[in-house]
């Protein structure tokens, strides 16, 4: 066992590792991404399709082109790559932060860090974690791993299919089963609306004639060795309408709904976890509760675009640099914030008062017009905001000026709120 020390350890090689190391390592700092993978890039290495960077590079480019452009920046600017290591602890020992590494070419390692980025990022929902009845079958897969089967490994999963979610994912692996002359017999959404944007709608659905069934839900998975159907009711009242079940032949069920943030590590570490993200709690320069220990990405809460996952990482590896070379960050007590019904929640947990800041929000409602209000204290309103087609699949940022916060009182709680202007239907 070895004892490595840098200056920042940054957990994951995915876009918010990429985009965070560079930014470290270019502020002349030691810096190590440390990842289980074999090569840097994460899930996009297996997104071959189009449609990533039109907001941070501004062109269009597919996942591993995306990844390759991130590995390079950062190899540029000097990061470190620690592959084919899994973190299986993570310690705060106060003024140092202890990583403890396993690989099958260094075999345990100590990595002694003055600051962690945690950018794990997240996995999949799987059928047992929805309790789907039915048998247990060859032939059910998580959206992201029949992706990684198809584009990857170059396995075909089957010859027909029904996709459960109406995820990004799996709207995307609708268009790409549909390519590989698999079969896609529906895609069933228990939600009065689609979970994925737009466009992969339009894109990956509607181009294919591939039916969406809305307010549906799945009754069983059926079969032998192989899965042979499967079961769905629309939902009357919030329950499945059996008197109108459909069975639907197929020897393939993608399941795409939704994504859990890897946090296992941040939990072992203390870190407090934000119930409404299932992400850390962090403050304005997205420093988790543990003084020195930040996180980024899809494992503080799940975007929409990969463009945000880098911005957003970029900014939090600037405040870890800060809280490096000055030994800590500004400490005086930060504003609170709080979302509203209408929102899912509010990310960052804090801001510092006097100090613009970027919020990320998920909306609950589904409008063609909108008014973001953030507000402080007495209802006083701070930041207004108009928002066309809003979409709970489609994340909503908001820039709060450092002037609008400057003069609230210490204990004054930021509230942010959506006020619906015009209704659309899903």
């Amino acid at each position: 066992m070895k004892t490595e020390n840098v200056d920042i350890a940054v957990i994951g090689a995915g876009a918010a590792g990429l985009s965070a190391s560079a930014v470290c390592a270019q502020a002349g700092l030691r810096t190590r991404v440390i990842d289980r993978e074999e090569a840097p890039g994460g899930v996009l290495l297996q997104c071959i399709h189009n449609g990533f960077g039109l907001h941070y590079f501004h062109e269009e480019l597919t996942g591993p082109e995306y990844a390759a452009r991130l590995v390079e920046k950062a190899r540029a600017a000097g990061v470190e790559f620690q592959m084919e290591a899994c973190v299986m602890k993570l310690r705060d020992l106060g003024n140092e932060k202890e990583v403890t590494v396993y690989s099958g070419a260094d075999g345990v390692t100590i990595v002694r860090a003055k600051a962690v980025i945690l950018a794990m990022g997240c996995r999949e929902r799987s059928r047992g974690n929805l309790g789907i009845p039915g048998d247990r079958v060859a032939g059910v897969f998580t959206a992201g791993l029949a992706q990684r089967f198809l584009n990857i490994d170059g396995f075909v999963p089957g010859s027909s299919a029904v996709i459960v979610g109406s995820g990004d994912i799996g709207l995307i692996m609708a268009r790409r089963l549909t390519w590989c002359g698999i079969q896609v017999k529906a895609v069933v959404e228990i939600l009065p609306y689609p979970s994925g944007l737009s466009r992969n709608i339009a894109q990956c659905l509607d181009d294919f004639h591939i039916p969406l069934r809305l307010s549906t839900t799945v009754t069983g998975i059926h079969g032998h060795d192989r899965v042979e159907s499967i079961g769905i009711a629309p939902l009357v009242n919030g329950e499945p309408d059996l008197s109108r079940e459909e069975i639907i032949p197929c020897d393939t069920v993608l399941f795409s709904v939704g994504l859990i943030p890897e946090n296992e590590l941040s939990r072992q570490c203390g870190i407090e976890i934000n119930p409404s993200t299932n992400g850390a709690w962090v403050d304005g320069s997205l420093m988790t509760g543990v003084p020195g220990i930040f996180a980024c990405g899809n494992v503080l809460h799940v975007h929409d675009l990969v463009d945000f996952v880098s911005e957003e990482s970029e900014n939090c590896a600037a405040n870890a640099v800060e809280y490096v070379k000055n030994g800590s960050l500004p400490s005086e007590k930060q504003l609170r914030t709080t979302a509203a019904d209408n929102l899912s929640y509010v990310v960052p947990n804090a801001c510092r008062r006097g100090v613009p800041t970027r919020f990320s929000m998920r909306p609950k409602v589904l409008c063609r017009r909108a008014e973001l209000l953030v507000k402080g204290e007495g209802g006083t309103v701070l930041l207004r905001k108009k928002l066309q087609h809003v979409k709970p699949a489609e994340m909503i940022t908001a820039d709060l000026p450092g002037e609008c916060t400057a003069s609230c009182p210490e204990k004054t709680e930021l509230r942010f709120g959506l006020h619906p202007e015009e209704k659309a239907e899903a």
